[in-house]
């Protein structure tokens, strides 16, 4: 279980979009083994923030957003709840077809078979883009390829799989449909249903941490809205990249999101040099600047106040989990990934190319 959680909070959230860019995103996640954990879960991202969540354990599928309550009825979520209930059923099924293709059917370790699917609108430019992808056991297995409607087979266990789908034209078909009509449709709904939220510009609360004065020190940026934010280190007025570390952007649970970097530089360098944290996020014009100074450091040896944020910083990942279990284990593994593409249904979600594998 350790080692599973490691993995996922090792994971980022897609990649961060710009003020102009919304995206559509659903993460189907089927477990095996023994683990502390629904066996099927459901999450759905708008703007990379949580809305909608179903798991094998309540078999329901709940808003995770007070504009979602408010904007859809019963019968949106008891459609909802249907599709996962389907979904359920057939990830069972494919993650023993990838446990028999990597000859794992007599393993009792942990399993984890995964979807990724969605899309994303510029509302300035008109462009979309879209995608659906599987992975197993933090590796790709296949991915759909839009351009030419076909499946991408990166593993010889996953061969079987394309030449199946590959073969299923009218499907393919609907899964173009899907990305250029049926899931832009809903992005544009969903964003106007939240738009008092996902519209809004928080800025950032920036503090500079270090656990002793040997350690790195972290620039720690929260509370910011949207999810759009660059935090980097400058030296004497000039970019620097020398002995950094980039943190991912995480999501808080009141919906905002935060991100650190991690800046590993003796006392007496940053004491002889000028050192500055700068954040810059998304539909904020100024810039957050915090100048590497003894009097700006919390650290654990001269401000009790450290042990109450470290304390809240674990408790927001733990709380990251839950969601992000759902959120793509194969991501950092795949950045070198898999083409753009789509999925169908006739609604907002889609259990579909979740079928089986054989």
């Amino acid at each position: 279980m350790k080692g599973f959680i490691l993995l996922v909070l090792g994971i980022g959230l897609l990649h961060t979009a710009s003020a102009a860019t919304h995206s559509l995103k659903y993460f189907y996640t089927a477990v095996s083994g023994d683990i502390d954990f629904p066996e099927f879960t459901v999450v759905g991202l708008v703007d990379e923030g949580q809305f909608m969540y179903f798991d094998s354990n309540t078999k329901t599928a709940v808003p995770k957003t007070e504009w979602m309550k408010k904007s859809v009825g019963a019968d949106y979520w008891d459609r909802q709840t249907q599709i996962g209930i389907g979904a359920h059923q057939n990830f069972k099924a494919n993650i023993q077809v990838a446990k028999d293709r990597f000859n794992q059917s007599k393993s009792t370790g942990v399993h984890v078979f995964q979807k990724m699917y969605g899309c994303e609108w510029d509302d300035e430019a008109g462009a979309t883009e879209g995608l659906t992808q599987y992975g197993y056991d933090g590796e790709d297995f296949i991915a759909f390829d839009l351009k030419t409607k076909s499946w991408i087979a990166p593993t010889p266990q996953s061969l079987i799989t394309k030449l199946k789908w590959d073969s299923d034209t009218a499907y393919n078909e609907q899964e173009k449909n899907y990305l250029t009509q049926i899931c832009i449709e809903w992005l544009k709904k969903y964003v106007d249903y939240g738009k008092s939220t996902l519209m809004r510009t928080v800025p950032p609360s920036v503090s500079l941490l270090q656990k002793t004065p040997s350690s790195p020190v972290t620039c720690h940026a929260t509370g910011f809205y949207p999810s759009g934010v660059m935090v980097s280190w400058q030296k004497d007025g000039q970019d620097h990249h020398e002995d950094v570390e980039y943190g991912e952007t995480l999501q808080n649970d009141d919906g905002t999101f935060q991100k650190s970097s991690h800046l590993t530089v003796t006392p007496e360098e940053w004491k002889n040099n000028k050192y500055q944290c700068v954040v810059q996020v998304t539909g904020v014009k100024e810039d957050f600047i915090k100048v590497l100074t003894e009097s700006e450091i919390k650290t654990n040896w001269n401000d009790p106040n450290i042990v109450l944020i470290i304390v809240v910083v674990v408790a927001l990942l733990l709380l990251v989990v839950a969601v992000v279990v759902g959120v793509v284990i194969w991501k950092k593994k795949s950045k070198k990934g898999f083409v753009p593409a789509s999925t169908s249904d006739t609604d907002s979600d889609n259990s579909g190319r979740a079928a089986q594998m054989t």
